[in-house]
């Protein structure tokens, strides 16, 4: 007799007459009554092969010496089964959020104090943003050692990051924009200009189809994220017409493109910071948008018309339906950029 399995693991049974998989691997499953029934999981032509593949079941993330687990081990494991459930950009920033608890990747999780935590998040020599997503991935990696029963106070409640600043938009200086203009044809800079003078979202101009660019009227068709901006019509301001011209040419799906395909929003990010670094200026593509905005009410534009090339609501938009007179008004409005 070979040693005893241990409770709930499963057992590998040989089958009798001539089979050329003769060895069952069962696993116990329970029902919501809490009975316990065995059931087959697969097939193995020898007791070794059968057991090996009852290991494998049995050897899940979920399966942890909670004495021992470090928080490296830990977060290996919640990358395994919770990561994947969260967004693209959620995912992306907890992984380098992890990168700035490297003084603590050894120390078993169970040991962890609130401080510690604390510690990653004060003295990561970054900004609010990544302070506030080592505090996220701590509350993450809390949850989850909670879920396997290897703490049972959660520490990172504990933790605090500096909340994001309310006076954070601001517009770009007429400095700023002045520079932009004097490296208009350094890589990408054309990009930022066409935020500048359009007030588009990052990913209204990062997913907009050159088929939706009117260039013998000189519009923009576009528009994402509300009802109110599906759609809508943006003229193309004299000075931006020659960027927009020449992306129209090079005949690519998207407008903006980079080897001829879609750009994603980490890629453009990082061209983004390059033109930044250029004009030595901190602002994002949402700033862009908050500045076109800003340059039309400080030239004491119509009201509809920001929020109908903003792509806001306005309480007297109405159906918004663009016949010419609209476009017309449109033009003289963004026009008012000087």
């Amino acid at each position: 007799m070979g040693k005893r399995n241990p409770n709930g693991y499963g057992c590998v049974t040989k089958l009798s007459g001539k089979r050329s998989r003769p060895y069952v691997v069962k696993v116990t499953i329970y029902n919501e009554e809490g009975k316990s029934r065995q059931v087959p999981i697969d097939y193995a032509e020898t007791e070794e092969q059968a057991n090996i593949i009852l290991a494998q079941y049995n050897n899940n993330p979920w399966n942890i010496d909670r004495n021992k687990v470090t928080l490296v081990e830990l977060y290996n494991r919640w990358a395994k089964i919770k990561l994947p459930k969260l967004g693209k950009s959620s995912q992306s920033s907890m992984k380098s959020a992890f990168k700035h608890c490297q003084k603590y990747y050894g120390v078993k999780y169970r040991t962890l104090r609130a401080y510690q935590m604390q510690d990653c998040i004060d003295n990561c020599g970054k900004g609010y943003s990544t302070q506030g997503s080592i505090k996220t991935l701590w509350g993450h990696l809390d949850n989850f050692a909670f879920e396997c029963d290897i703490v049972d106070k959660m520490y990172s409640q504990l933790t605090t990051a500096p909340p994001i600043p309310e006076t954070t938009r601001t517009p770009f200086t007429e400095q700023q924009i002045n520079a932009l203009w004097e490296i208009q044809n350094e890589p990408w800079v054309d990009t930022v200009l066409i935020y500048l003078y359009t007030g588009f979202r990052l990913t209204e101009l990062l997913y907009m189809k050159t088929e939706q660019v009117n260039m013998k009227e000189k519009y923009f068709q576009n528009g994402v994220k509300s009802a109110a901006g599906k759609g809508r019509i943006v003229p193309i301001h004299p000075r931006i017409e020659p960027f927009v011209q020449a992306m129209v040419d090079q005949g690519n799906t998207y407008l903006f493109s980079y080897n001829g395909k879609k750009i994603g929003q980490t890629q453009y990010y990082k061209f983004w910071g390059e033109v930044m670094q250029k004009i030595g200026a901190d602002k994002t593509p949402h700033e862009a948008r908050h500045t076109f905005e800003t340059a039309l009410d400080n030239a004491k534009a119509n009201r509809k018309c920001i929020d109908l090339l903003m792509g806001h609501k306005s309480k007297d938009v109405g159906n918004r339906v663009y016949n010419h007179k609209t476009i017309d008004q449109l033009r003289e409005t963004v026009n008012l950029i000087k």
